[in-house]
């Protein structure tokens, strides 16, 4: 990835961590890379471990950015949930939920249990 590509994804990452803290989320950690995967934020909220996926498109025609989370990455999510369980194990008390949040040029939203887990647990 490009140097001014991250710069630009970690912008809107930002971003997105800004809005959710300001919508109650504890943000717990950022960018969490692991062998198995990456996270871009996990957080609280009201007794969910949230793990949340970020996509940023600058107009529709480059595509929906909810669309952007397959399958694939979906698979990568819940491989470093699985691995951030096994080395945070205090966190397996709480509810998973699995987010995205969509920056569609400048208007943000989110969707909850956006997917299931799809690993091994």
């Amino acid at each position: 990835m490009t140097e001014n590509k991250r710069k630009k994804g970690s912008a809107y990452e930002d971003l997105a961590a800004k809005y959710r803290e300001d919508n109650g989320f504890k943000i717990l950690e950022r960018n969490f890379f692991c062998k198995f995967g990456e996270v871009d934020i996990i957080a609280l909220e009201e007794g969910y471990l949230c793990f949340i996926e970020v996509k940023y498109r600058k107009a529709v025609s480059s595509g929906n950015p909810f669309e952007a989370v397959d399958i694939r990455k979906q698979r990568h999510i819940s491989s470093a949930f699985d691995y951030y369980i096994m080395t945070h194990p205090k966190m397996s008390r709480f509810e998973i939920r699995f987010d995205v949040v969509g920056i569609l040029d400048k208007d943000i939203s989110i969707v909850r249990n956006a997917f299931s887990y799809c690993g091994r647990m």
